[in-house]
């Protein structure tokens, strides 16, 4: 695989802007992989290795050319691509221990949309691929004609290159009381709760969109059909951006004039305890003999997680920010991810502190971890996102229940745990969303049950 081709969307989860200038012209589809060469995806065990050293080797693998694909305070996982891989470079690092397996990349193949059946969850083909932008549109549109009376498509404004960011809204409008007669829609609107699903603010999550788009399908099919999730329309209105970053790796707005780099983390610019700096995760310091350090240096735009010059700096985040305020009753909000198998509640941005309504939202998470494992055998832990990553502000998880006041409020890390890493084979698509359509359920159900009880 060519590691500096972007696709139309999602972009090439393998874009590194180290150092790089990438041209804002429009983004080519990467016809197809290399197909003798795989990258290595290197574990290193925090718990058996002194942390400066393993982050000194990761610092080292990163200047090379490699990749940080995931941190915790547990392992962190570095994509080596073919280029890395074959340099004498990765025989010098010392005694850190580490495991190696081989990644090897799979090219989007998708069926014609007249073959995608979107009237059945159960035999469509559309969640057998990945899929480019331009079906993404497609798959939506087809929803929205196929449903009428369900889904709704918001314009809610446009990417930094200028793409058309839009909300999926599914709701049933008429409803009936405890008696079984028929209320008024607005009376009956006013009984639901809103619930928001994003999908990957990291365009290398591929597996998020593709959830995301597996369970808004759930949510139209017919009742009677297997993972469907048509009876949780009768208590919440759903509120859904598949793809809140559409045009690319990071994001791929201009951060600066002389900037050699372009694009800022989208999940580090939300508007609850940003910082203008970002550490390397702190999972790889140790923190018990860390020495105070000078003043803050404002994190290098060429940075995997730079977080920008200011908070809602990323028109992605503002117009995705802006529509939340416009929607009514929130209850719930879920921002898919990849990879972990972790459910993580609030807070990002600190340790120390627990939100008032950790209880609540840690039982919602235990019950829906154990809703996930009923489905195929997958196991998710649960925990707050800090505690089960690392230390990080401006996270949209945080914003999405200290500003927005949605209270359970998720960031659901979906497969696996660094088997394939984000190059999650498409065979596991429909699996992976049978089993978080068993999340959701669980979430809802704990929600109306916790507000009726």
């Amino acid at each position: 695989m060519v590691p500096l081709i972007l696709l139309t969307w999602p972009s090439l989860f393998l874009v590194l802007v180290h150092g790089l200038h990438i041209p804002l012209a429009e983004q080519v589809v990467l016809s197809s992989p290399e197909p003798a060469r795989t990258g290595i995806l290197r574990r290193f065990l925090i718990d058996k290795s002194l942390p400066g050293e393993v982050k000194g080797v990761i610092e080292d693998l990163m200047h090379a050319g490699a990749d940080l694909w995931h941190a915790s305070k547990h392992q962190v996982d570095v994509y080596i691509p073919p280029s890395v891989a074959d340099t004498p470079f990765l025989s010098h690092q010392g005694d850190v221990e580490y495991t190696d397996s081989n990644v090897s990349f799979f090219p989007i193949s998708t069926p014609s949309p007249s073959t995608w059946n979107l009237s059945s969850l159960s035999n469509s083909t559309f969640h057998e691929s990945y899929h480019t932008l331009e079906d993404i549109e497609n798959f939506t549109a087809q929803l929205a004609e196929l449903h009428p009376d369900l889904v709704k498509l918001v314009n809610i404004g446009h990417s930094a290159e200028g793409r058309e960011m839009v909300a999926l809204e599914i709701a049933k409008s008429k409803g009936q009381n405890k008696k079984g007669h028929g209320i008024s829609e607005s009376e009956f609107a006013a009984k639901k709760h809103g619930f928001v699903i994003t999908g990957a603010q990291h365009s290398r999550e591929w597996i998020a969109v593709s959830t995301a788009m597996y369970l808004a399908h759930a949510l139209v099919a017919d009742a009677s059909e297997p993972h469907s999730l048509a009876s949780l329309l009768n208590h919440f209105d759903f509120h859904m951006v598949l793809v809140p970053n559409p045009d690319g790796y990071k994001n791929r707005q201009v951060v600066g004039p002389n900037e050699k780099c372009i694009g800022l983390d989208m999940n580090r610019n939300w508007g609850h305890k940003w910082k203008p700096t970002a550490d390397f995760p702190f999972a790889l310091d140790n923190t018990k003999n860390k020495k105070k350090k000078g003043p803050n240096v404002p994190t290098d735009p060429c940075s995997h997680w730079y977080p920008g010059h200011r908070a809602f700096e990323s028109p992605e985040v503002n117009n995705i920010a802006n529509y939340i305020t416009t929607l009514p009753r929130l209850r719930t909000f879920i921002d898919l991810r990849a990879y972990g198998q972790m459910l993580s509640a609030p807070f990002s941005y600190t340790c120390k502190r627990d939100p008032k309504d950790a209880e609540d939202q840690i039982e919602a998470a235990m019950g829906a971890a154990r809703a996930i494992k009923e489905v195929h055998g997958t196991v998710f832990t649960t925990g707050t996102l800090c505690e089960m990553l690392y230390r990080a502000p401006g996270n949209v998880v945080d914003y999405m229940y200290a500003k927005a006041g949605i209270k359970y409020s998720y960031a659901a890390h979906l497969r696996d745990t660094g088997t394939y890493g984000f190059d999650l084979p498409p065979h596991w698509i429909r699996p992976v969303g049978e089993e978080t359509v068993n999340m959701i359920k669980s979430l809802a159900h704990f929600i109306v049950d916790k507000k009726s009880g």
